[in-house]
């Protein structure tokens, strides 16, 4: 009973986090933001990644960890279950290569905004449409390798299992209204994007 009760916690908390940093994301937020001023727009993008982390840290720290054992490889099926782990890890680290890290932490809206070229109807990051590739293969590859590489581990408790349950449904989730965004700003190029990539495999 009190696993049930520990699972349930961790969903409440989960689903809170997700709510918020994906309501905070919204193009609706982002147009409250803008109505306020540049100088608003410009550091929003960096306290929003800083705000995302200080909550997911209190919600790690708060949150029961239930360590009812799922199952526990032994040799040599555990380092065996480690050679796709890291080669998923290695993927999650190409895929962040071919982002824009300035702009994804929210450093270059605030270097912009310091040498006064952070222009009034700009949004809170520059964004170009990527097609090529891990692209060509999934259209939210981070998703699919983090999630993998979550998957791929030689001993799964209860804790961890409820928490990759939960990070497959909000990748899930978030990433249709990632693309909700994208075709409002790509249009008819991303649709057809849509038409010869999958979502994750």
């Amino acid at each position: 009973m009190i696993y049930a009760y520990e699972v349930i916690v961790i969903l409440l908390a989960f689903s809170i986090f997700g709510f918020l940093h994906s309501w905070l994301a919204s193009n609706k937020v982002k147009s409250f933001i803008k109505e306020q001023g540049t100088s608003f727009l410009a550091f929003y993008r960096f306290i929003y990644n800083i705000f995302s982390i200080y909550i997911i840290a209190i919600f790690m720290y708060f949150i029961p960890r239930p360590d009812l054992i799922i199952y526990d490889l032994k040799y040599p099926y555990d380092l065996i279950m480690l050679i796709p782990q890291y080669i998923c890890l290695i993927m999650v680290i190409i895929t962040f290569g071919h982002s824009n890290l300035g702009e994804l932490s929210g450093i270059s809206q605030i270097k912009r905004w310091f040498k006064n070229e952070f222009g009034e109807n700009e949004a809170d990051e520059k964004t170009s449409l990527r097609i090529d590739g891990l692209y060509k293969i999934s259209r939210h590859p981070l998703y699919l390798f983090i999630t993998l590489f979550l998957i791929f581990r030689p001993v799964m408790d209860l804790f961890y299992l409820t928490i990759l349950i939960c990070s497959i449904a909000y990748f899930y989730i978030g990433s249709i209204y990632e693309e909700r965004k994208l075709e409002e700003k790509f249009g008819k190029e991303y649709t057809e994007y849509k038409k010869t990539v999958r979502r994750f495999i």
